[in-house]
């Protein structure tokens, strides 16, 4: 066994869950900060400037020695930021449609994540040990932000379910991929995985019930005010995160085949 001294990703518990959620559901506010009300630069403009920010916060990412909060969670939020934007150029500016734009970019993502299986890269994110296996990581993570506008959006406004029974119906849907995780022997890889593309529509979803007009089915508070909420609650969770990194990243062991599932992450 060759041992790597920290993992560059941190450790899947309570916490990360909650910084995901609240960075994804941030990257929805921000996007329409952006690209509609109250800036209004259009999906194409926005996801050009959004790509570009994203590239950036990967490349300090990719050039870090161990985790560190303050480098990883930026590269969560922009990928989340830059999905918005693509997937509402896809569905709207392009013409694919909510349903389109899932169904593409369901299938873009299975390719991805079976793709990343055959290279023979651990798919266990806490065992992520090399470049080639982060490179995956962050690829699978930005198609599934990108997907997860897309999905929120088809439930919402395609099947006219609304915003805040879609968010209903996907915490569920998370709870129970939660019961799975403690009452049977399902691969907590593959649980991992359908939990971590599930928290972008949720909170698209949930951004949306909160952010839109009360006319269109949400509270009314606004992008602006959405947005800096969100952003202040970031900002905590990922300074506690900062400030206990020996709970929050772990030592890594791999071998030189890096095999394809690890062992059971914590969802």
């Amino acid at each position: 066994m060759s041992k790597v001294a920290v993992s560059k990703l941190p450790t899947v518990g309570a916490l990360f869950w909650a910084i995901k959620i609240v960075a994804t559901t941030l990257g929805e506010s921000a996007s329409n900060f952006v690209s509609m009300a109250p800036l209004n630069l259009g999906y194409g403009a926005s996801s050009v400037i959004f790509l570009a920010a994203f590239s950036l916060t990967l490349m300090m990412q990719l050039r870090a020695d161990r985790f560190r909060p303050i480098v990883f969670w930026p590269v969560i939020l922009t990928t989340s930021i830059v999905g918005t934007a693509m997937s509402d150029f896809m569905n709207r500016t392009a013409g694919l449609g909510y349903a389109g734009g899932a169904i593409v970019l369901t299938t873009l993502l299975v390719s991805v994540l079976l793709g990343w299986r055959a290279t023979g890269q651990t798919m266990d994110v806490e065992r992520i040990s090399t470049t080639q296996g982060e490179v995956l990581y962050w690829t699978a993570t930005l198609v599934s932000n990108t997907l997860g506008t897309s999905s929120g959006d088809f439930l919402s406004d395609g099947l006219g379910i609304g915003f805040r029974d879609s968010a209903m119906v996907l915490s569920a849907a998370m709870l129970l991929i939660l019961a799975v995780h403690y009452g049977t022997s399902v691969s907590g890889t593959v649980l991992f995985w359908a939990a971590y593309v599930l928290t972008r529509p949720l909170g698209a979803v949930a951004e949306n019930a909160v952010e839109k007009p009360v006319a269109q089915g949400g509270l009314g508070v606004g992008t602006a005010v959405t947005s800096a909420a969100l952003l202040a609650v970031l900002l905590v969770l990922v300074a506690y995160q900062s400030l206990t990194p020996r709970q929050q990243m772990r030592t890594a062991e791999a071998t030189p085949e890096e095999l394809p599932v690890a062992s059971k992450p914590t969802l």
